[in-house]
């Protein structure tokens, strides 16, 4: 439990930790004006008072709200045997039987919300890495404003060592910043008391009156302040999607124990000190996070600060591994490179692809807009969208999974949903400034997905096998054919019927093996399947075997122990005996439909489709069967 908390501090909480660099400074925005009276001039130092502890108010209620009761209370108990994340939440809606138009309609519905959600992360990985090393090293203005212009090179250095070090594993990346993470909250909760200690009185804006008299004060002006209210609360969903790396305690325990008193005193020590000066937040240059420190520790707290941000990038990026490893077992990915980089932990994954692309995202990201105030308009859209949607799907999961009754499933998603719905209301108007680089990310990774879904079911059906297996054996009974020694194992996505690559081979080599297993792997909507339900074999004649393997959604599918399963059944596997037979199909995307093929589909998106079906890694590499024992029968099929 001990270890990991610490490793889950390191891993899950970073994002959210950070948030204290940039969160507060950027509600002062000019933009919003909130210290500013109608004329453009500071207002008297009593309302700017009030304003400070307004603004407190709300970001510490925003903190209690969102991330403690909505997703450490609530949302993290919609865990799929232990994993989480969007995804996991929508399989677990998914087991549910639905049948007839409206359940199809529903399911459509449920896994439509669910990829949104889970694009719109995606848009988030590629921000919150860089405006969290940003926001650290935009400290290195406070004692030496000269320095600005190393910031953007020196972010991008940092970047490329982060996500090198990701083939490292989530366990060795979790040790290393556990300890460090640890003093970080431990010297925020110092600088924050040390505040506190001049000026207790800013512990009344733990009262939420403050908060209401600041929206009834401000009006318009006091809701858009919320597009920066939600930077103090970034990394709640990648919270829920790292779930599946350390469980549901450990995770609990370091927020309750550590983080969130530590992000408290933290930001009630930076109210603590603009109750002394609030006209300093009208400096553009001023940042209460690193005024909290006397000045022979800036240098060393701006140190701190950058490896804190660093970490703070752990969080998306472990979540994006894990939602991309569901996303292909639930089939809406190609197959990708899962490397398993912890024997104890199953949801400790890397998978190079993912990680390159996220770095190369990430760095566009810092040339484009290159400080944390520009980038913060891009930042609020993904992440409330994302919210929104997790809680429209922790009412289905309330209500079908848990059986709650109307009233209680409803008002508990009204009031996450009306915080939601505020937060991405505020940051709406944000498009045009940067709030546009989300919603192309979520839309191109939606589009590719679906894409992928499509695609497979219509080429699925179009190749189902359309001779009954029973009909086949018969044949061969009547027409003996030459059966040669050894075992031939033909993969096959279908479980009934004969695979068309059987066919293929009968056809073009007039023999067959002694003992033939037809092999098709099916992902359940589970993380995890039994091992005394991995395997469903069936003994025909002929010496034939039809086997189906069971995998979660979080699993990585392995013929190497598929196979051994099958020898202690008594089903003779031997490696230098057994040849693996796979299709290969090259597709020709065609505007009209072909035979067999159900549903439609545009010209453009079977393009999307085939490119993703060239560029996905081989099944003999994906599945591990050994490359030197493989046949691979291509084909042609006009789609």
């Amino acid at each position: 439990m001990a270890v990991l908390t610490l490793t889950a501090l390191g891993v899950v909480y970073g994002d959210i930790g950070t948030s204290p660099l940039y969160a507060l400074k950027e509600c002062f925005k000019p933009e919003y004006g909130v210290l500013l009276g109608p004329d453009k001039q500071p207002l008297p130092l009593e309302q700017m008072t009030q304003t400070v502890h307004g603004l407190l108010s709300t970001i510490v209620w925003t903190l209690i709200l969102v991330v403690a009761l909505k997703y450490i209370v609530y949302i993290m108990r919609a865990d799929n045997r232990g994993q989480g994340g969007i995804l996991a939440m929508l399989a677990l809606l998914l087991q549910q039987p639905l049948s007839g138009t409206k359940g199809r309609r529903r399911r459509w519905l449920f896994t439509c919300l669910a990829l949104i959600g889970a694009a719109l992360l995606y848009g988030d990985g590629i921000i919150t890495p860089p405006i969290s090393i940003l926001g650290a090293l935009e400290g290195i203005k406070v004692r030496n404003p000269g320095l600005g212009p190393a910031i953007v090179p020196l972010t991008l250095g940092i970047l490329f060592l982060l996500f090198f070090f990701q083939r490292l594993g989530t366990s060795k990346v979790g040790y290393l910043f556990g300890p460090i993470m640890l003093l970080w909250f431990g010297t925020m909760a110092i600088l924050g008391v040390r505040e506190i200690f001049h000026h207790p009185e800013i512990l009344a804006a733990v009262d939420p009156r403050y908060a209401f008299h600041f929206f009834s004060t401000h009006g318009e002006l006091g809701f858009l302040v919320l597009g920066a209210i939600v930077l103090a609360v970034t990394g709640a969903e990648a919270l829920y999607a790292d779930m599946g790396h350390f469980g549901r305690r450990p995770i609990q325990f370091a927020w309750f124990a550590l983080v969130f008193p530590s992000l408290l005193l933290n930001y009630f020590g930076q109210g603590a000190l603009l109750l002394a000066a609030p006209e300093k937040a009208l400096i553009e240059e001023f940042n209460p996070f690193f005024e909290l420190a006397p000045p022979f520790l800036v240098l060393p707290l701006v140190g701190l600060a950058m490896a804190a941000a660093i970490i703070a990038s752990q969080a998306l990026i472990s979540g994006a591994f894990s939602l991309t490893q569901q996303c292909v077992q639930l089939g809406y990915s190609p197959r990708m490179t899962i490397v398993h980089t912890s024997a104890r932990e199953a949801g400790q994954i890397y998978i190079p692809e993912v990680n390159s692309w996220l770095c190369i995202g990430c760095m566009l990201v810092v040339f484009i807009f290159g400080s944390v105030s520009r980038l913060s308009a891009a930042y609020g859209i993904a992440v409330t969208g994302t919210m929104a949607i997790t809680s429209l799907l922790f009412f289905l999961v309330a209500r079908q999974r848990w059986g709650w009754s109307l009233l209680h499933a409803g008002l508990l998603t009204a009031l996450f949903l009306a915080i939601d719905l505020a937060l991405f209301g505020a940051n709406i108007h944000k498009v045009h400034e940067g709030g546009w680089l989300p919603l192309v990310v979520a839309l191109g990774l939606f589009t590719l997905m679906t894409s992928w879904k499509r695609g497979r079911d219509m080429l699925r059906s179009q190749l189902r096998a359309k001779l009954p297996l029973e009909e086949f054996l018969k044949d061969l009974e009547r027409h003996k054919r030459i059966r040669v020694t050894g075992t031939a194992v033909f993969m096959t996505s279908e479980h009934t019927g004969v695979p068309v690559v059987l066919l293929h081979h009968l056809k073009h080599n007039k023999v067959l093996h002694e003992q033939v297993i037809l092999l098709s792997i099916a992902s359940r909507e589970v993380p995890q399947v039994d091992l005394d339900e991995r395997l469903e074999v069936e003994t025909l004649t002929q010496g034939f075997h039809r086997v189906r393997a069971n995998y979660g959604y979080m699993e990585k599918p392995a013929v190497a122990e598929i196979m051994q399963l099958l020898g202690a059944r008594g089903i003779r596997t031997k490696p230098l005996d057994t040849t693996y037979f796979l299709g290969r199909e090259r597709l020709i995307p065609v505007a009209v439909a072909q035979p067999g093929q159900e549903g439609k589909m545009t010209l453009w998106r079977k393009y999307v489709f085939a490119w993703l079906t060239r560029n996905a890694i081989p099944a003999t590499q994906y599945f591990g069967i050994p490359p030197n024992r493989v046949v691979e029968l291509g084909t042609q099929i006009e789609f």
